[in-house]
């Protein structure tokens, strides 16, 4: 799967951009805000969700155009060409995203996961293991997203189960019948889930002890979720008979608190260094940085040999943090690893060990110029 097409238009700051990648890795190179992040934003934009910079619809359109916006990529497959769009409709609601596969509508955002993945990582995710749990929920559910594409509806499901729930008890009305089915729902897509990130975490593990992450430090991922504890040891129909049985008895608890205490928004994910044993909270900003790149590439190595074509990958900003060794390793691993790699930074020698392997292309002013 290589993307040899992409065209932007009143994305951010691109009022019109047509760009075809000519190398295997392309890196982007610019000053702070001269639209660098934006391209690896509107790759990301391809997998269902809201990219790597998890933002709204609003903040996407460029200021000063129409209100809209379009990103269109062309991806040469093994089954031959394949076309794939986001963005809003002519005249339509500007909060409204759609999807084009192949110039039609697909019949769920899951169609476009199953044909096309891609995996991120950004600078922010450098704080991943200081700040709260929902920023490593995503980032695991997108792990699991890139695998097994029916996860998206799994979450989706019980999110709004969850939504529906929360409400009625915020309002006070307590139909017994009503809040059953919405809690069994919740207990359904929330074993589903924990499931598909258990089987995830368990299968990553092990690419990762085997050495998939070449000289970067092995990690270990372990999921902190009551509902996962019990999988490892119960059925998943006796599971979800409790967690639908907890939830009913957390009625009052869960109504004065205005959320769930219990469901699969309330996973969270640790990551520790093998080698240490040193917790990624524990580590230095280095150190998280190895350990998040080491999870990232094995991650890609294990949708290669599930999925039979590598994913996209996405890295802005990587060498920040890196000495110049792992630098060395990176770049070494992208080469090996064979998939077509997007990179962001301020500095073009950061990457010349890269020369005859990668493009380097100069942005600012919404246009992309080539950099001898």
């Amino acid at each position: 799967m290589r993307l040899t097409r992409l065209t932007l238009t009143d994305f951010r700051c691109y009022a019109a951009l047509t760009w075809r990648p000519t190398a295997p890795v392309s890196v982007f190179v610019g000053p702070n805000g001269s639209g660098k992040t934006n391209l690896l934003e509107a790759v990301s934009l391809f997998v269902p969700g809201r990219g790597l910079r998890g933002a709204r619809n609003a903040d996407l359109p460029r200021i000063g155009g129409a209100g809209g916006w379009a990103v269109a990529g062309r991806f040469e497959t093994p089954d031959g060409a394949m076309d794939i769009g986001t963005g809003t409709v002519p005249a339509g609601p500007p909060d409204r995203r759609v999807f084009r596969l192949d110039g039609a509508a697909p019949r769920s955002q899951a169609e476009v996961a199953a044909r096309v993945a891609a995996v991120w990582l950004t600078p922010q995710m450098d704080r991943l293991f200081l700040e709260g749990l929902s920023g490593r929920r995503r980032f695991l559910d997108r792990l699991v997203w890139a695998l097994e594409p029916g996860h998206a509806r799994e979450m989706a499901a019980h999110d709004s189960a969850m939504g529906n729930r929360n409400r009625l008890l915020a309002e006070g009305r307590h139909d017994r019948a009503w809040l059953a089915g919405l809690e069994d729902a919740m207990a359904r897509h929330a074993v589903a889930a924990t499931a598909a990130r258990s089987a995830m975490v368990s299968r990553l593990n092990a690419a990762l002890a085997g050495g998939v992450a070449g000289a970067f430090p092995v990690a270990h991922i372990a999921l902190a979720c009551p509902i996962a504890d019990r999988l490892a040891t119960e059925p998943a129909l006796k599971v979800e008979d409790w967690l639908r049985e907890s939830l009913e008895a957390d009625r009052a608890r869960d109504a004065a608190a205005r959320s769930a205490g219990l469901g699969a928004h309330r996973s969270d994910m640790a990551l520790t260094d093998v080698a240490s044993g040193t917790p990624a909270a524990l580590a230095s900003t280095g150190e998280q940085k190895a350990l998040l790149i080491g999870v990232i590439l094995g991650h890609a190595v294990l949708i290669a040999e599930t999925r039979g074509f590598p994913p996209l990958l996405l890295l802005d900003e990587p060498a920040v943090h890196l000495d110049s060794e792992r630098r060395a390793a990176l770049f070494g691993a992208l080469t090996q690893l064979g998939a077509q790699t997007l990179m962001t930074g301020t500095d073009a020698d950061v990457f010349a060990p890269l020369a005859g392997y990668a493009e380097l292309l100069g942005t600012g002013g919404g246009a992309l110029n080539p950099l001898s």
